[in-house]
């Protein structure tokens, strides 16, 4: 069904203004806590000054005498503990244990009665180190003698989200590695009527989210208690439990509004240190990092790709093949999982007959990396959208056309044993054309480039929500779902609202607090609207079925003669709102219908994934050939989301997956010089402003409905992101002839470039 088709339903009372016009919404989420915190101390955190290298000791007591000081916290203090979580690889520990693994990872921590008494109570902490050698790429960490980062072997996270063994601490410096393979590669490659090959570079890169990570932990006989601005709360404290081995009863995560994620604030991170800070001062404890701690937290993986591709006489792509060398940093996180995901993504939206593809994630002494918008994907489709302009350039093909007759049609199985293609690609690469004026060809010192993407997206498919009509027709959501600023809890209780045929205004989320909301897996990989949506469009119909029993109970007719309609039911002439059920059923103007719903691997998603996540991106730039500075002129995004429930929001997400593409195509990479990291600040790591973004923008959205969420739909907000640094490679090479194929293309990148090509 085409977008422009009107839709056989209604979405009512919309956050923000629909293209048919505006609609008012006052509704807003709730959070419920029962917690009254006492007087409140502050942590800071000492951080290594060193990338590898043993603690011989730490001498705390000056600090510890400071006025003011509550407590200093090292590994020493932590007996009873169990110092390691991790729902990949358990190999994280809360605070340095016998050595450091990179510069920046916390050692001690002071706990004081205010932020400025902390900071300064840092200073009186001695510590001495025995500095080893450091491994920081994946070539140094896979040499013969290159030096172990851990040495003891680790057991694998209940939550990974893969099967497969730990290839952690086994005597290398590997942390995972996953194989693809399928056809016979060397046989296609022999017969191939062209083959491209070369070697691609995805850079380390910082999410960069408004809010910093931080936490707020209370631990008492009752168990432990923590705010904090986690994307999965679920998750988080499954780690907590490990680490202070209680059960879940007793460990509470309380998520408020998060200032953004992109997978950064995506699993463990701060939560179990700001625990044992807690724990150890005897009162509740907030840390709060800088931006440029956080940048010491967490990163994306950087990764090095080989890649060959073929196509036979006809150009029909028949063979690829691909070895990647991820760069995972000091310690696991969400690298294992990214490592397999990046390994499928690889593969790319095409129909491949022929595929082997390697992946490698390698311990270094860097900052941890772990989930980044798009999840792997991105550093692939780098390799993956540029080689497909370099195919189509070697046998003369258009790459818009090349793509046409390659991608992977609706329903075709293109990846054996996974859920049949559910985008319509060559619909999103005909929009992205036309939005590009394609065959109009652009100026002198001007490139265009169509670039796509799909991925297996979803996560793994277990969620659970309820839902509460009161007796006055208002409703409350029970959602384990974060809001990080991507409007779910505006598209659920849309969802809620349509249902139920109740306005907006009534619907209330109550969201992310352990204690109180039903479990929901996490928050990401672009999931919540497909699967938190369908929860609460099947928690929402039982509502309804059992209203309807108490209205044919009341009527004392049978519940086949009843019509649901909006907002209550009929039967004849007799018409029943949802509150006049609920208050006659129970005799009094209150009382409650519970609707629940369990989302697990079976039925619609008992094959992987829940969806392909689907899009298109189109650039055209111009190229200052005097200083190599690229500017993007025009940007088309196409998002293939079976439905937009939210159009505005779906709209808002592609644009911002694509300025954070545009961002690592052009300048966003965290550099080392040696162990250190030194553009790791606020001012030195550079970021898209309002003044990049193109003069020329369009947004399209696809709308066929043939997702398996609510009405049809299927999850956004990641695609745009991945093709976006190869379309900037791309659209460079149309524009001056010069072949980049190592991200981002800085000024001076590009300036060497073309001097070299004169």
């Amino acid at each position: 069904m085409s977008a422009e088709k009107k839709r056989d339903f209604q979405i009512v009372n919309h956050s923000v203004p629909r293209r048919d016009g505006p609609a008012k919404v006052t509704g807003k989420a709730v959070y419920v806590s029962d917690v009254k915190l006492p007087a409140m101390a502050y942590a800071k955190v000492l951080r290594s000054p060193y990338a590898h290298a043993k603690i011989v000791s730490i001498d705390s007591a000056k600090a510890a005498a400071r006025p003011g000081v509550y407590a200093v916290l090292t590994s020493n203090d932590l007996t009873g503990l169990n110092l390691y979580y991790g729902h990949a690889v358990k190999d994280h520990p809360l605070i340095a244990v016998d050595k450091v693994r990179y510069a920046g990872e916390p050692v001690a921590a002071v706990v004081a009665q205010d932020e400025r008494t902390a900071f300064e109570a840092l200073e009186f902490i001695d510590v001495k180190y025995d500095e080893l050698k450091a491994v920081l790429t994946p070539k140094e960490a896979l040499d013969k003698g290159a030096a172990l980062l851990h040495e003891r072997t680790f057991e694998a996270g209940a939550l990974r989200g893969f099967e497969g063994e730990v290839a952690a601490g086994r005597g290398s410096n590997i942390c995972q590695e996953s194989h693809l393979k399928w056809g016979d590669v060397e046989a296609a490659f022999a017969r191939a009527a062209a083959v491209v090959e070369g070697e691609y570079y995805f850079p380390m890169a910082y999410a960069y989210a408004m809010e910093p990570y931080v936490a707020i932990a209370e631990v008492s006989d009752n168990g432990v208690t923590i705010y904090s601005s986690a994307q999965h709360p679920f998750m988080v404290r499954h780690d907590l439990t490990t680490v202070f081995k209680l059960p879940v009863s007793q460990i509470r995560l309380i998520v408020p509004f998060v200032g953004g994620g992109y997978g950064s604030k995506s699993y463990t991170k701060i939560e179990p240190l700001v625990a044992a800070c807690a724990w150890k001062a005897q009162r509740p404890v907030k840390l709060q990092l800088s931006v440029e701690e956080a940048m010491l937290t967490t990163r994306s993986d950087d990764a090095l790709t080989w890649m060959r591709t073929a196509v036979d006489a006809h150009g029909k792509i028949i063979a690829r093949q691909a070895r990647i060398y991820m760069n995972t940093g000091a310690y696991a996180e969400n690298s294992p999982l990214v490592c397999e995901k990046a390994t499928n993504r690889t593969v790319g939206p095409y129909s491949i007959p022929n595929v082997q593809i390697d992946t490698y994630s390698v311990y270094t002494n860097t900052v941890p990396a772990s989930s980044y918008r798009g999840f792997g994907c991105a550093q692939v489709t780098m390799a993956g959208e540029s080689q497909i302009d370099e195919l189509a350039t070697k046998i003369g093909k258009d790459p818009y056309e090349f793509r046409l007759a390659n991608v992977a049609k609706p329903g075709e199985e293109f990846f054996p044993k996974m859920r049949p293609f559910d985008g319509t690609l060559k619909q999103d690469l005909e929009i992205a054309a036309k939005a590009l004026d394609w065959q109009q060809t652009p100026p002198k010192g001007h490139g265009k480039s169509i670039g796509c993407s799909t991925s297996d997206a979803g996560a793994y498919p277990l969620t659970s929500t309820v839902i509460r009509v009161h007796a006055d027709s208002s409703v409350s959501i029970l959602t384990g779902s974060t809001e990080l600023g991507q409007g779910s809890h505006t598209v659920i209780p849309q969802i809620v609202a349509e249902e139920l045929g109740v306005p907006f205004e009534k619907v209330r989320v109550v969201a992310s607090d352990t204690a109180i909301t039903p479990y929901d897996r996490s928050t990401g990989a672009s999931r919540t609207t497909t699967l938190m949506g369908r929860a609460v469009l099947e928690a929402s119909r039982e509502a309804i079925e059992q209203m309807v029993r108490m209205a044919a109970e009341l009527l004392k007719i049978k519940t086949d003669a009843i019509e649901v309609v909006r907002g209550g039911v009929r039967c004849g002439e007799a018409r029943l709102t949802w509150s006049e059920i609920i208050s006659r059923y129970y005799g009094l103007p209150d009382g409650e219908v519970i609707g629940r719903a369990y989302i697990r691997k079976a039925g619609d998603f008992s094959k992987p994934p829940v969806f392909w996540e689907t899009a298109c991106t189109g650039v055209e730039i111009s190229v200052d050939e005097e200083t190599g500075l690229i500017r993007v002129e025009k940007l088309a995004t196409v998002g293939d989301v079976g439905l937009a429930i939210n159009p505005a929001l779906a709209e808002g997400q592609d644009i911002g997956a694509a300025t954070m593409g545009m961002g690592v195509g052009l300048f966003e990479e965290l550099v080392y010089e040696g162990p250190q990291l030194v553009n790791g600040s606020i001012l030195d790591y550079r970021v898209p402003r309002f003044s990049d973004m193109p003069r020329q923008v369009e947004m399209h959205l696809v709308e066929n409905q043939d997702g398996v969420g609510p009405y049809g739909a299927k999850g956004g907000g990641e695609a745009s992101l991945n093709s976006m640094p190869s379309n900037i490679a791309n659209a460079l090479y149309n524009a001056t002839g010069v072949r980049i194929r190592r991200v981002p293309l800085t000024p001076e990148k590009v300036w060497r470039a073309l001097k070299e090509r004169q």
